[in-house]
């Protein structure tokens, strides 16, 4: 077919505003909103600025935020509520209204499981598995949650078993880690900027306390609360208050092999340039683990690296890699000291493992905003080589010239 005559040109830039939703291939989805504002801090460029949103579908009553992460565009949603019931629903609503997402990345905090990795709190777990362990059955002498020989265990697709492959090879880690190390340091200075109130520091090791596992956090003066008083029972008004307005006794803590190392100032150091990074098997949940002996019994049983509530629900919808920044170790001691900067590990841990995700070869064709395109060849009338044409008659080519010079408000668009 031979080209129809010039009357327009229009010149791609390196990273022109995407037109349509089907354009975006990516989502980040948090649960909190200390875990959006962490996460937020990621956008290289936001595309939805000045009134200029991209709608959602019919019934879908999410709301979303579009940007650019390096080459990638991406939609951000906070969740309405937590759980893996509230998250499939929001879930569909987002594939509804975003039908082309590849991968969604669920990003924020959780519990840590300090028995099978040897994780500290502000570092960051990646999902290669989630198992939801308030699946099973309930007998009269207790719960057993199903096995994952059972099918209780919901496996990444073949494009994430590859992603995750690569960064559990030497090369894949050291380059996860650096790039993780310093999106922290700009997130870290980008809050500055912006006047957050959270600064994203690491509050230290001397903050960084594990209690023995049969060792509760509750009142230690008895007479003063009769739930306490038992063995292990519990009450609300104790999980309010901090450790040491408990008096919860420090020599319950467990001296990990770290701990016990001349080198401690050194793992101080390393530990606030950036998280270390464990990849392995999340449990997933409706409610919050706080209870050390039944953390360590499920984390042994299923080899289970951390506690999320959130991510079963999302893996139905959508390909979901989990990536959550340790806040406490899922015990009755759970604080949220650390929760602002294990919010900001996994919001740079997420931005490195972007900067590795491959892009398929149909970005151009998606780009353009009707099938009737040309391409122009080089010549010395037209050496735009990477530039499309859009005509059908005069005046359809001029409209539809206007809107896709609004879809790229800095495109080139002339005689």
């Amino acid at each position: 077919m031979a080209h129809p005559s010039v009357s327009s040109i229009i010149q791609l830039t390196s990273h022109p505003r995407p037109c349509f939703r089907r354009n975006f291939l990516i989502a980040i989805i948090c649960a909190l909103p200390l875990e959006y504002d962490a996460a937020i801090l990621l956008i290289d460029e936001f595309w939805d600025l000045n009134g200029n949103q991209y709608g959602r579908a019919d019934g879908d009553r999410n709301t979303y935020r579009n940007g650019r992460i390096g080459a990638h565009n991406v939609v951000l949603m906070l969740l309405p509520a937590m759980g893996t019931a509230a998250v499939a629903g929001s879930a569909a609503s987002l594939r509804t209204s975003y039908p082309a997402l590849q991968i969604a990345f669920l990003v924020g905090i959780c519990g840590g499981s300090p028995g099978i990795k040897a994780a500290f709190l502000g570092d960051v777990v990646i999902s290669d598995g989630v198992v939801q362990y308030l699946l099973g059955r309930q007998y009269p002498e207790g719960f057993v949650m199903k096995g994952v020989s059972e099918g209780n265990v919901h496996a990444p697709n073949k494009e994430i078993r590859g992603l995750i492959a690569y960064f559990n090879t030497e090369a894949g880690r050291k380059e996860l880690e650096d790039g993780s190390a310093y999106h922290l340091k700009v997130l870290q200075d980008e809050c500055v900027l912006k006047n957050y109130k959270s600064s994203y520091e690491y509050p230290g090791l001397a903050e960084d306390k594990l209690f023995k596992s049969t060792y509760p956090h509750k009142h230690r003066d008895f007479p003063s609360c009769n739930i306490c008083s038992g063995d292990t029972d519990l009450c609300d008004e104790a999980t309010q208050h901090s450790c040491s307005e408990l008096g919860c006794d420090e020599s319950h803590l467990v001296l990990r092999t770290q701990y016990r190392s001349t080198q401690r100032h050194r793992l101080e150091q390393v530990k606030a340039r950036g998280p270390e990074i464990f990849i392995g098997r999340v449990a997933s949940g409706d409610t919050v683990m706080k209870s050390g002996e039944h953390r360590d019994r499920i984390a042994k049983r299923h080899n289970i690296i951390a506690f999320e509530m959130e991510g079963a629900g999302l893996w139905d919808e959508i390909p979901t890699l989990v990536i959550k920044g340790i806040t406490d170790y899922s015990d009755s001691h759970k604080n949220k000291l650390w929760q602002p900067y294990a919010a900001a590990t996994a919001a740079a841990v997420t931005k490195a493992v972007m900067e590795r995700y491959i892009l398929n070869d149909n970005i151009d064709s998606m780009m353009v905003p009707r099938p009737e395109r040309y391409r122009l060849e080089s010549s010395e009338t037209s050496p735009l080589t990477n530039s499309y044409l859009f005509e059908k008659t005069k005046d359809e080519t001029d409209r539809y010239l206007v809107d896709f010079g609004k879809c790229h408000p800095r495109l080139s668009i002339g005689p």
